[in-house]
């Protein structure tokens, strides 16, 4: 039951999240082998003004050890 959490900066359309919260569950499937109906997806918005205290210092440097894929800037 894989729960997937993207945080973007704000400014996004909906139909660009629905397109890659699709594009997630297929890779989802395809990776891990869950039913469509086993994933969830949510895309929390930031403004750029707040991504480095909202999301790189805790998300990107606080928790480097579980990171999949590192950004190609630092903050």
């Amino acid at each position: 039951m894989p729960h997937v959490m993207v945080k973007v900066v704000e400014g996004k359309s909906e139909e660009a999240k629905a397109r890659l919260a699709r594009k997630i569950v297929d890779d989802v499937t395809e990776c891990f082998g869950n039913g469509e109906d086993e994933i969830s997806v949510s895309i929390e918005e930031f403004p750029k003004a707040r991504w480095k205290e909202a999301v790189y210092d805790p998300e990107i440097v606080g928790r480097s050890d579980i990171l999949y894929k590192k950004p190609g800037y630092e903050l």
